[in-house]
C-alpha cells in the first residue's frame, strides 16, 4: 500500500500564532485578533479582509462592559 500523504513542514499541525512565519512582530489587526479568537489560534483569517467585522466585535465588547457598569451601578443603588 503506498499512501502520499506527507506535511512538508512539521509545524503545518498545530495553532498558527506558534508557527514561525507566522508575525514576525508586526501588529495584526482586529479581524486577526477575533478570527484568533474564536477559533482558538487555528486560524487568523477566518473573518477575511474586512475590517468592519472586526471593529464590530470590538465595539460590541465595549458596549457591553459600559452597558454592564451602568446597570450594575443604576440597580445596584435602588435600595
Amino acid at each position: 500500500m503506498r499512501t502520499d500523504f506527507d506535511f512538508p513542514k512539521k509545524e503545518l499541525i498545530g495553532p498558527v500564532v506558534f508557527r514561525p512565519e507566522f508575525n514576525n512582530f508586526q501588529q495584526i489587526s482586529a479581524n486577526q485578533t477575533w478570527s484568533l479568537f474564536f477559533t482558538a489560534g487555528q486560524d487568523d483569517k477566518a473573518l477575511g479582509q474586512n475590517a468592519e467585522f472586526g471593529k464590530f466585535f470590538t465595539y460590541l465588547l465595549i458596549a457591553l462592559g459600559v452597558a454592564g457598569s451602568i446597570g450594575a451601578s443604576i440597580f445596584t443603588n435602588l435600595i
